[in-house]
């Protein structure tokens, strides 16, 4: 093979080794912007079923409290003669 049609082989080669590093490198960048943000939602999940277990434990607490004291306003309105 004369040596131009060997150096522009090389080039394309060498052009396409660039391109797949730069494809992986993209790829392994997203996967761990992936990672990040399942993490950071896994997180935030978490705290909100806590604040929902706080929230609902509030109302439980609130409906016994209700059970044991009786509401103010058990009888209906009175009515003036």
């Amino acid at each position: 093979m004369p040596v131009p049609v060997l150096l522009i082989v090389l080039i394309v080669l060498f052009v396409g080794l660039l391109l797949a590093a730069d494809r992986a490198v993209k790829m392994l960048k997203r996967g761990r912007r992936r990672r990040e943000a399942d993490r950071r939602l896994a997180a935030a999940t978490a705290q909100a079923e806590e604040r929902d277990r706080q929230r609902k434990a509030a109302a439980e607490a609130s409906t016994a409290l209700t059970s044991v004291m009786p509401a103010i306003h058990d009888h209906g309105p009175r009515h003036v003669d």
